[in-house]
């Protein structure tokens, strides 16, 4: 069930799909990095043939790869900024560095082949940073793919002890980094090691890891939480384990392939995410006990709502409740939501909606922006036992466009576009109604196509304004609605017209 609250009306709508004479923008683009050829430092062995071995398979799979090979800083950096923006209008974005890396006091630093480093303080102006290519990546409308293939030790040993206490002051300036990386949901981050291992290059012309990588990533229907869990099983055996990959950050709700598998909506019911895990436990029922076993409370989410497919064998609600009240009960906000969705549904067990308000409530309160967005439709309403307001549901729906819900940031826009929020109007409309299409809002994209005259000509003069900055827009900011404006809004949202 998703909640959508609009001041303005909506079309009931199906799927976005461009018409005759239109293209689609990638939905799976890769940027793929190699750095071999150092100045400085020792040359690497496999980087550049793992990134063209990588490369080659993921153009397989569907994606858009960009490739960049022996690559200076400045480079690097333009790389990533073009990317960043493709990434925007993608459901799937993954950057691999296969390099030189450094990693200290919980930033890491990845070495373009041009650094030179003299004094620790050289790291820092010198190399490019994880926090830097995880912003390039965590536009994706869905999934957002970090892989490090890099040793992360020490390539300055000559000039710099990273042991040394006094080192530590010119490097700690991320908030990112090996020893506990924070991504948002949906974002991944894979290391080929462990913080303080080294990545082996083996014995031929690829890397353990990335070799595990490529022969795990094309199978069919693998869910991508199993997938590199068999990478990281591959890479164990494969170097008698002197290599352990790691992966840090929390993966979304509903099941994700990156080749095969059925796609499932960011914001699916019950029903569709029960039947979606379901089929994955047919597949893969071993795997994900064990990791669920291991405290991986996704995996327990899952096996708990595949017991709730209604067509399947093992359908179970009450198993599936217990299951969530044990991960809930562990403070895992996902587990949280899914559990207001089930009690205040009835799925299967007794409705109880004031039990569910509670759980979508310390949803809310640990981030997860549909639980916000679900306490402000909750909030306007007076629904499960609320008091019906509307100011507290206005602050709710704000704080959900900001934790990047594109339907509350329609919500939104809705309001200051018709001068109903003091401190936004035209402009702050313009910028939410630009980040629901970038999003991938359908909602978003179908009003201002549909129903233009909805929104009053200032705030289409604003967002003329927005899409002439994203070089999208080459008319006149005039406020109305034309050919070029039409064309500008699509393209913001990843349709292109042909010339």
């Amino acid at each position: 069930m998703m909640r959508i609250f609009l001041l303005l009306p909506f079309l009931v709508i199906c799927f976005v799909t461009p018409a005759a004479g239109e293209t689609r923008a990638s939905d799976r683009v890769a940027l793929v990095i190699g750095m071999s050829t150092y100045s400085s430092v020792p040359p690497l062995k496999n980087t550049l043939s793992d990134v063209k071995a990588l490369a080659a398979d993921l153009k397989t799979m569907g994606f858009a790869v960009d490739i960049s090979m022996d690559a200076t800083k400045e480079e690097t950096l333009a790389q990533l900024q073009d990317f960043a923006f493709k990434a925007e209008t993608a459901d799937l974005a993954l950057i691999y560095y296969a390099g030189h890396g450094v990693s200290v006091q919980g930033t890491t630093f990845l070495i373009p082949i041009d650094a030179q480093v003299q004094s620790a303080k050289d790291i820092v102006t010198a190399s490019v940073t994880m926090d830097q290519m995880l912003s390039a990546v965590d536009g994706a409308r869905k999934m957002s793919i970090l892989i490090l293939d890099s040793c992360r030790d020490n390539p300055f040993p000559d000039v710099i002890d990273l042991r040394d206490p006094e080192v530590a002051k010119g490097l700690t300036t991320g908030k990112g980094g090996l020893a506990a990386p924070s991504p948002e949901r949906g974002t991944l981050v894979a290391f080929a090691a462990r913080d303080g291992a080294v990545a082996l290059d083996g014995d031929g012309e690829n890397s353990p890891f990335n070799i595990a990588l490529r022969k795990n990533i094309v199978i069919e229907g693998l869910e991508i939480g199993l997938m590199f869990r068999q990478v990281r099983d591959d890479v164990l055996a494969a170097t008698g384990n002197a290599q352990e990959p790691a992966t840090y950050g929390s993966l979304p709700g509903q099941p994700f392939f990156l080749t095969g598998g059925d796609a499932v909506e960011s914001e699916a019911g019950v029903e569709d995410l029960a039947m979606a895990w379901a089929r994955i436990v047919d597949e893969d029922l071993a795997n994900l006990q064990r990791l669920a076993d291991a405290g991986d409370s996704r995996s327990v989410v899952g096996l708990a709502l595949a017991k709730l497919d209604r067509q399947h064998a093992n359908y179970d609600p009450s198993g599936a409740v217990a299951l969530l009240e044990q991960a809930a009960a562990q403070g895992d906000p996902e587990a949280q939501y899914r559990l207001a969705k089930v009690l205040e549904g009835g799925f299967g067990v007794t409705a109880d909606p004031a039990r569910a308000l509670g759980l979508y409530q310390a949803s809310a309160d640990a981030g997860i922006a549909a639980a916000v967005n679900d306490m402000g439709v909750l909030t306007y309403f007076g629904e499960l036992g609320l008091t019906a307001d509307k100011s507290k549901a206005l602050g709710l729906f704000r704080q959900a466009a900001d934790l990047g819900h594109t339907e509350a940031m329609v919500n939104v826009a809705s309001f200051a576009a018709n001068g109903l929020i003091e401190d936004m109007g035209p402009d702050e409309a313009a910028n939410l109604i630009y980040g629901a299409l970038r999003g991938g809002s359908a909602r978003a994209l179908e009003e201002v196509l549909a129903r233009p005259e909805a929104f009053p000509k200032q705030t289409w003069a604003a967002l003329q304004g927005v899409l002439a900055e994203k070089g999208l827009y080459e008319g006149e900011i005039d406020g109305s609605f034309g050919p070029g404006t039409r064309r500008a809004v699509l393209a913001a949202y990843g349709i292109f017209e042909a010339e």
